[in-house]
Protein backbone atom coordinates (compact mmCIF):
# COMPACT_ATOMS: atom_id res chain seq x y z
CA UNK A 1 0.00 0.00 0.00
CA UNK A 2 1.63 3.55 -1.07
CA UNK A 3 2.65 5.76 2.37
CA UNK A 4 -0.04 8.29 1.45
CA UNK A 5 -3.43 5.90 1.23
CA UNK A 6 -1.78 4.19 4.34
CA UNK A 7 -1.79 7.63 6.28
CA UNK A 8 -5.34 9.09 4.53
CA UNK A 9 -6.68 5.97 6.09
CA UNK A 10 -5.09 5.87 9.50
CA UNK A 11 -4.36 9.00 10.42
CA UNK A 12 -7.25 11.27 8.71
CA UNK A 13 -6.75 14.98 8.52
CA UNK A 14 -7.70 17.16 11.77
CA UNK A 15 -10.47 18.83 9.52
CA UNK A 16 -12.09 15.42 8.93
CA UNK A 17 -11.68 14.21 12.90
CA UNK A 18 -13.66 17.87 13.22
CA UNK A 19 -16.04 17.59 10.72
CA UNK A 20 -17.09 14.22 12.25
CA UNK A 21 -17.39 15.79 15.55
CA UNK A 22 -20.01 17.76 14.60
CA UNK A 23 -22.28 15.70 13.66
CA UNK A 24 -25.08 14.40 15.78
CA UNK A 25 -24.25 10.46 15.53
CA UNK A 26 -20.88 11.43 16.92
CA UNK A 27 -20.34 8.91 19.61
CA UNK A 28 -18.30 11.68 21.96
CA UNK A 29 -21.00 14.09 21.20
CA UNK A 30 -23.85 11.66 22.77
CA UNK A 31 -21.49 10.57 25.62
CA UNK A 32 -21.20 13.95 26.99
CA UNK A 33 -25.34 14.61 27.29
CA UNK A 34 -25.78 11.35 29.23
CA UNK A 35 -22.87 12.90 31.61
CA UNK A 36 -24.41 16.00 31.72
CA UNK A 37 -27.94 14.67 32.08
CA UNK A 38 -27.14 11.94 34.51
CA UNK A 39 -24.92 14.71 36.83
CA UNK A 40 -27.85 16.92 36.88
CA UNK A 41 -30.24 13.79 38.20
CA UNK A 42 -27.37 12.86 40.76
CA UNK A 43 -27.42 16.03 41.72
CA UNK A 44 -30.42 16.79 42.46
CA UNK A 45 -31.46 13.64 43.97
CA UNK A 46 -27.81 14.05 46.27
CA UNK A 47 -29.05 17.11 47.91
CA UNK A 48 -29.82 16.14 51.76
CA UNK A 49 -32.99 17.91 52.36
CA UNK A 50 -34.56 16.46 49.02
CA UNK A 51 -33.33 12.86 49.62
CA UNK A 52 -34.91 12.83 53.05
CA UNK A 53 -38.38 14.56 51.05
CA UNK A 54 -38.40 11.51 48.22
CA UNK A 55 -37.43 8.93 50.96
CA UNK A 56 -40.57 9.95 53.14
CA UNK A 57 -42.76 9.91 49.91
CA UNK A 58 -41.82 6.14 49.55
CA UNK A 59 -44.76 4.89 50.79
CA UNK A 60 -46.63 6.28 47.99
CA UNK A 61 -48.73 7.92 50.56
CA UNK A 62 -49.13 12.05 49.03
CA UNK A 63 -47.79 14.45 52.26
CA UNK A 64 -48.38 18.11 52.54
CA UNK A 65 -45.09 21.09 52.51
CA UNK A 66 -45.31 21.42 56.03
CA UNK A 67 -44.75 18.08 57.23
CA UNK A 68 -41.85 17.29 54.40
CA UNK A 69 -40.13 20.38 56.02
CA UNK A 70 -40.89 19.55 59.24
CA UNK A 71 -39.06 15.38 58.07
CA UNK A 72 -36.37 17.43 56.16
CA UNK A 73 -36.12 19.53 59.49
CA UNK A 74 -35.67 23.05 57.10
CA UNK A 75 -38.07 26.02 57.12
CA UNK A 76 -41.02 26.42 55.00
CA UNK A 77 -39.76 28.73 52.58
CA UNK A 78 -36.43 26.33 51.74
CA UNK A 79 -38.70 23.08 51.88
CA UNK A 80 -40.87 25.11 49.35
CA UNK A 81 -38.00 25.59 46.65
CA UNK A 82 -36.58 22.49 46.68
CA UNK A 83 -40.21 20.49 46.11
CA UNK A 84 -40.55 23.35 43.34
CA UNK A 85 -37.24 21.88 42.00
CA UNK A 86 -38.40 18.08 42.42
CA UNK A 87 -41.41 19.25 40.67
CA UNK A 88 -40.29 20.69 37.66
CA UNK A 89 -37.37 17.48 37.43
CA UNK A 90 -40.78 15.18 36.71
CA UNK A 91 -39.40 13.60 40.12
CA UNK A 92 -42.57 14.98 42.51
CA UNK A 93 -46.62 15.80 41.55
CA UNK A 94 -48.19 18.67 43.19
CA UNK A 95 -51.89 18.25 43.97
CA UNK A 96 -53.33 21.72 46.07
CA UNK A 97 -56.41 20.68 48.17
CA UNK A 98 -57.70 24.10 50.20
CA UNK A 99 -55.02 26.09 51.59
CA UNK A 100 -52.46 23.14 51.26
CA UNK A 101 -50.17 21.78 48.66
CA UNK A 102 -49.39 18.05 48.79
CA UNK A 103 -46.82 15.91 47.00
CA UNK A 104 -46.05 12.83 45.98
CA UNK A 105 -43.44 10.68 43.97
CA UNK A 106 -44.30 11.46 40.13
CA UNK A 107 -44.45 7.56 39.77
CA UNK A 108 -43.55 3.72 40.05
CA UNK A 109 -40.63 5.09 37.68
CA UNK A 110 -39.22 7.61 40.51
CA UNK A 111 -39.59 4.58 43.49
CA UNK A 112 -37.46 1.76 41.36
CA UNK A 113 -34.73 4.90 41.06
CA UNK A 114 -34.06 5.55 44.15
CA UNK A 115 -35.10 2.45 45.74
CA UNK A 116 -32.09 1.16 43.39
CA UNK A 117 -29.94 3.43 44.64
CA UNK A 118 -30.81 2.60 48.36
CA UNK A 119 -29.98 -0.67 47.19
CA UNK A 120 -25.90 0.84 46.67
CA UNK A 121 -26.09 2.46 50.41
CA UNK A 122 -22.74 0.30 52.55
CA UNK A 123 -25.20 0.48 55.96
CA UNK A 124 -27.77 -2.05 53.83
CA UNK A 125 -25.57 -5.07 53.53
CA UNK A 126 -25.18 -4.99 57.54
CA UNK A 127 -28.84 -5.83 57.63
CA UNK A 128 -29.10 -8.34 54.20
CA UNK A 129 -27.96 -11.47 55.77
CA UNK A 130 -29.83 -11.54 59.40
CA UNK A 131 -32.05 -14.26 59.86
CA UNK A 132 -36.33 -13.82 59.56
CA UNK A 133 -37.64 -11.70 62.22
CA UNK A 134 -34.39 -10.50 63.41
CA UNK A 135 -34.18 -7.22 60.84
CA UNK A 136 -35.53 -4.08 61.64
CA UNK A 137 -39.15 -3.68 61.11
CA UNK A 138 -38.91 -1.36 58.08
CA UNK A 139 -36.30 -3.87 56.00
CA UNK A 140 -38.70 -6.75 57.43
CA UNK A 141 -42.04 -5.70 55.48
CA UNK A 142 -42.91 -1.74 54.19
CA UNK A 143 -44.27 -0.54 51.54
CA UNK A 144 -42.43 0.99 48.25
CA UNK A 145 -44.80 2.86 46.59
CA UNK A 146 -47.44 0.84 45.74
CA UNK A 147 -45.94 -2.92 46.00
CA UNK A 148 -44.37 -4.56 48.50
CA UNK A 149 -40.79 -4.61 49.69
CA UNK A 150 -38.51 -5.87 52.64
CA UNK A 151 -37.44 -9.10 53.85
CA UNK A 152 -41.15 -10.85 53.27
CA UNK A 153 -41.58 -9.29 49.93
CA UNK A 154 -38.40 -11.40 49.05
CA UNK A 155 -39.03 -14.23 50.28
CA UNK A 156 -42.68 -14.31 48.70
CA UNK A 157 -40.97 -13.62 45.45
CA UNK A 158 -37.89 -15.64 45.80
CA UNK A 159 -41.51 -18.57 45.96
CA UNK A 160 -43.02 -17.82 43.33
CA UNK A 161 -39.90 -18.38 41.42
CA UNK A 162 -39.40 -21.77 42.92
CA UNK A 163 -42.99 -22.50 42.25
CA UNK A 164 -42.79 -21.92 38.75
CA UNK A 165 -45.37 -18.90 38.94
CA UNK A 166 -42.44 -16.28 37.31
CA UNK A 167 -39.36 -16.69 35.19
CA UNK A 168 -37.13 -13.46 35.29
CA UNK A 169 -36.90 -12.28 31.97
CA UNK A 170 -33.91 -9.27 31.50
CA UNK A 171 -35.35 -6.52 33.91
CA UNK A 172 -39.07 -7.71 34.56
CA UNK A 173 -40.82 -10.78 35.53
CA UNK A 174 -42.41 -13.39 33.21
CA UNK A 175 -45.57 -14.71 34.03
CA UNK A 176 -46.06 -18.38 33.58
CA UNK A 177 -49.86 -20.48 32.68
CA UNK A 178 -49.26 -21.58 36.14
CA UNK A 179 -48.65 -18.26 37.97
CA UNK A 180 -51.98 -17.06 35.90
CA UNK A 181 -54.13 -19.98 37.27
CA UNK A 182 -52.91 -18.82 40.92
CA UNK A 183 -53.37 -15.16 40.59
CA UNK A 184 -56.72 -15.97 39.24
CA UNK A 185 -57.80 -18.11 41.78
CA UNK A 186 -56.87 -15.40 44.50
CA UNK A 187 -59.25 -13.02 42.14
CA UNK A 188 -56.88 -10.68 40.26
CA UNK A 189 -57.36 -10.15 36.93
CA UNK A 190 -54.42 -10.40 34.94
CA UNK A 191 -55.98 -9.00 31.43
CA UNK A 192 -56.73 -6.15 33.01
CA UNK A 193 -53.04 -5.65 34.53
CA UNK A 194 -51.64 -6.37 31.44
CA UNK A 195 -53.29 -3.41 29.70
CA UNK A 196 -51.94 -0.64 32.32
CA UNK A 197 -49.74 1.55 31.26
CA UNK A 198 -46.71 0.28 33.09
CA UNK A 199 -44.63 -2.44 33.54
CA UNK A 200 -46.52 -5.72 34.34
CA UNK A 201 -44.10 -7.57 36.56
CA UNK A 202 -40.63 -5.58 36.93
CA UNK A 203 -38.03 -6.57 39.33
CA UNK A 204 -37.13 -4.42 41.64
CA UNK A 205 -34.13 -4.45 43.95
CA UNK A 206 -34.89 -4.35 47.02
CA UNK A 207 -32.37 -2.38 49.02
CA UNK A 208 -32.32 -4.27 52.30
CA UNK A 209 -32.34 -7.25 51.03
CA UNK A 210 -30.17 -7.01 47.56
CA UNK A 211 -32.36 -9.11 46.00
CA UNK A 212 -35.31 -8.35 43.89
CA UNK A 213 -39.03 -8.49 44.78
CA UNK A 214 -42.13 -8.25 42.78
CA UNK A 215 -43.47 -4.75 41.77
CA UNK A 216 -45.22 -3.37 38.33
CA UNK A 217 -48.31 -3.62 37.89
CA UNK A 218 -48.87 -7.56 39.09
CA UNK A 219 -46.98 -6.30 42.53
CA UNK A 220 -49.07 -3.68 42.80
CA UNK A 221 -52.21 -5.83 42.57
CA UNK A 222 -50.54 -8.28 45.33
CA UNK A 223 -50.09 -5.51 47.96
CA UNK A 224 -54.13 -4.32 47.55
CA UNK A 225 -54.90 -7.87 47.91
CA UNK A 226 -52.84 -8.68 50.72
CA UNK A 227 -54.50 -5.19 52.79
CA UNK A 228 -58.25 -6.07 51.41
CA UNK A 229 -58.08 -9.81 52.89
CA UNK A 230 -55.99 -8.57 56.13
CA UNK A 231 -52.75 -10.60 55.15
CA UNK A 232 -50.97 -7.43 56.04
CA UNK A 233 -51.88 -4.11 57.95
CA UNK A 234 -50.30 -0.51 58.12
CA UNK A 235 -48.49 0.62 60.50
CA UNK A 236 -49.49 4.16 61.59
CA UNK A 237 -47.52 7.40 60.05
CA UNK A 238 -44.97 4.51 58.95
CA UNK A 239 -43.93 2.60 55.21
CA UNK A 240 -43.73 -0.16 57.91
CA UNK A 241 -46.87 -3.04 57.17
CA UNK A 242 -47.19 -5.92 59.52
CA UNK A 243 -47.98 -9.43 58.70
CA UNK A 244 -50.73 -10.29 60.61
CA UNK A 245 -51.55 -14.09 61.89
CA UNK A 246 -54.17 -14.32 59.11
CA UNK A 247 -51.73 -13.52 56.49
CA UNK A 248 -48.86 -15.97 57.74
CA UNK A 249 -51.57 -18.82 57.49
CA UNK A 250 -52.64 -17.70 53.82
CA UNK A 251 -48.88 -16.94 53.06
CA UNK A 252 -48.16 -20.80 53.86
CA UNK A 253 -50.93 -22.51 52.53
CA UNK A 254 -50.77 -20.58 49.03
CA UNK A 255 -47.05 -21.06 48.22
CA UNK A 256 -45.58 -23.12 51.50
CA UNK A 257 -43.66 -20.19 53.00
CA UNK A 258 -43.27 -19.55 56.56
CA UNK A 259 -43.29 -15.76 57.38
Amino acid sequence: MERSKFLAIHYPPPAFIITLARRKYFIYHLTMDVKQDLAEIAALIGEPTRVVMLWSLMGGQARPASELAFYANVSAQNASAHLARLVEAGMLAVEALGRHRYYRLAGADVAHAIEALAALVPSARETAGLPPRQTPDLKYARTCYDHLAGRVAVEICAALKDKGCLNPVDADFEITSKGEKMFRDLGMEISELRQQRRAFARQCQDWSERRPHLAGALGAALLDLMFQRGWIARVRSSRIVRVTVRGREAVYKLLKLTL
